[in-house]
């Protein structure tokens, strides 16, 4: 779709992917919204801002669209504006038209007291009863004389079904292992799932207040630890939103540092998946094999960048460091022995007759429903959705890499898998390409940012492994407590945990463990 064509005047937001930004009316927002779901777009992500300063300013509801210009951020003031409660100033619901808004708008309304007009569930989902229901953790003219009185917990109003055989099996949110927590509510008749219903947010730890008391240039730290296993894909994330508010153009070299770390991180998340996938299905020797190659994978680069995880290695305006030839040379080598016993373990993992009986047809998400519901990121391309950030809006240095995305249409757990599959193998093409220019030469690999002097906005767009970061960072000015007035950072799990739910009805309960790690969810990057 054009998006001039429904909104005029579109701000455009320096970086390198294009990323747009308007503020509108509220029929504008409900028809842009129509208009993007009519289009084939997606939403990216909503969340809500206190913009008020004294008597002036209010409450803003902002929504990001993926569309085919780019990225369209559109902020809605909400002043007075309510046909609800006058405390909880409203906006018009966007469910209808992307059902993944539903978690999106309930924690806005936690966290800011903003809700959806008609919209059908308004049951807490952030808020656990550490704070009262009348008091709103990012709103500006609350006191913060410390952590206020809990509230009473209450019962979580789960939905119940009824019928003859059904019964329920509470799962969580503490779990038999080490594991972060969720509540999962079975409703069955034997073994088969009639429905699942989630409750998240146990993990809650107010990250995005955190992120406005923190130096600007020192939160990229923050940002690297929201999700360990996505760390590089935060960084950049947020560092990509603060050079975007400072116009700042990070050196060409820097570009190719930052996608070594990313791909890097993408094959050794897809590495430990694998092992863990073989051994749900009780093929210990999977596990060991995929442990060994991602203990190796992470090793080498504790030694390269100085951390297993790579964390802290990208920082605003670059990266923290460069690699010499002998390090490029052991990364280089490493991907050509790495893919040799991956293509060796996947042609065990394809004619092993019992995992193929457990992966093939078990929590199969249609096409059809993955697009309803805005399935995204690995998950989505296995169930037909052909959206990856690297081909659709290549930046620097994708542009130049022609990345092959990797799809399927079955949807199910063997899907999930394949896709896995593939994707490390073009990772470790785009690291021997990556590897190869960085190996010609030096270059300036960190760029001083100034930041501006008045508010300003600036966003950041980048692929993770599980599918797309996001992360809107607005800018008081130097004048600022700490100058972020509002940073929102989103995880492509608040997109998919609900479509977790409808993978796995009608299969069995014990499959839920394999149907889960097939999709491999964040619960920290979701509660934050």
């Amino acid at each position: 779709m054009l998006i001039a064509q429904f909104i005029e005047d579109l701000e455009h937001l320096p970086g390198p992917l294009p990323m747009h930004y308007r503020t509108v009316r509220a029929d504008t927002w409900r028809r842009v919204a129509q208009a993007v779901s009519e289009a084939g777009g997606r939403l990216l992500s909503l969340w809500g801002s206190d913009r008020t300063r004294g008597a002036s300013g209010s409450l803003v509801i902002s929504a990001a669209y993926v569309v085919r210009e780019g990225l369209l951020w559109l902020d809605l003031p909400l002043g007075e504006r309510s046909v609800i409660d006058p405390q909880h100033p409203s906006y018009p619901d966007l469910v209808p038209f992307f059902p993944c808004a539903a978690h999106l708008q309930r924690a806005a309304a936690d966290l800011l007291g903003v809700v959806a007009e008609g919209a059908t569930d308004r049951r807490a989902w952030l808020n656990h009863g550490a704070w009262p229901a009348n008091w709103h953790p990012l709103r500006r003219q609350d006191p913060h004389p410390g952590l206020p009185a809990a509230q009473e917990v209450t019962d979580y109003a789960f939905v119940r079904v009824a019928g003859d055989g059904v019964h329920e099996i509470p799962v969580g949110p503490v779990h038999a292992g080490i594991i972060e927590p969720g509540h999962f509510r079975f409703s069955v008749v034997g073994e088969k799932v009639l429905r699942l219903e989630q409750r998240l947010g146990y993990k809650h730890k107010g990250i995005e207040k955190r992120f406005t008391e923190l130096p600007p240039l020192a939160a990229n730290r923050l940002a690297g630890r929201i999700s360990g296993d996505s760390t590089v894909a935060y960084a950049w994330s947020y560092c990509m939103a603060l050079e975007s508010l400072a116009s700042c153009e990070i050196p060409e070299r820097a570009c190719w540092l930052r996608a070594l770390l990313l791909e890097r991180e993408r094959v050794a998340n897809h590495l430990g998946d694998l092992g863990a996938l073989g051994n749900d299905a009780a093929f210990a020797f999977g596990l060991a094999q995929f442990s060994r190659l991602r203990e190796d994978w992470l090793r080498l680069a504790k030694e390269a960048f100085g951390h297993r995880l790579m964390m802290d290695g990208i920082v605003p305006g670059g990266v923290a460091s460069d690699i010499d030839r002998s390090s490029a040379d052991r990364l280089f080598r490493q991907c050509d022995s790495v893919e040799r016993e991956v293509l060796q373990l996947q042609q065990v993992y394809d004619e092993h007759s019992g995992l193929q009986d457990r992966f093939m047809t078990t929590g199969r998400v249609t096409p059809e429903l993955a697009s309803q519901l805005g399935l995204t990121g690995l998950a989505g391309r296995a169930s037909g959705q052909a959206v990856d950030l690297r081909c659709d809006q290549p930046w620097a240095p994708y542009d130049r890499l022609q990345v092959k995305i990797a799809t399927c249409s079955d949807g199910d757990v063997a899907a999930r898998v394949m896709v896995r599959f593939a994707e490390i193998s073009e990772s470790l093409r785009l690291l021997r390409v990556i590897l190869s220019r960085l190996s010609e030469g030096a270059g300036e690999t960190r760029r001083e940012l100034r930041l501006p002097a008045k508010a300003a906005l600036g966003a950041g767009w980048v692929e993770g492994w599980r599918g797309a970061v996001f992360v809107a960072l607005e800018w008081d000015g130097e004048n600022g407590s700490n100058g972020i007035r509002r940073c929102h950072i989103h995880d492509p799990s608040w997109q998919n945990w609900p479509v977790l739910v409808h993978a796995v009805i009608g299969n069995i309960v014990p499959d839920f463990p394999l149907i889960n790690k097939s999709f491999n969810l964040s619960y920290s990057g979701h509660d934050l």
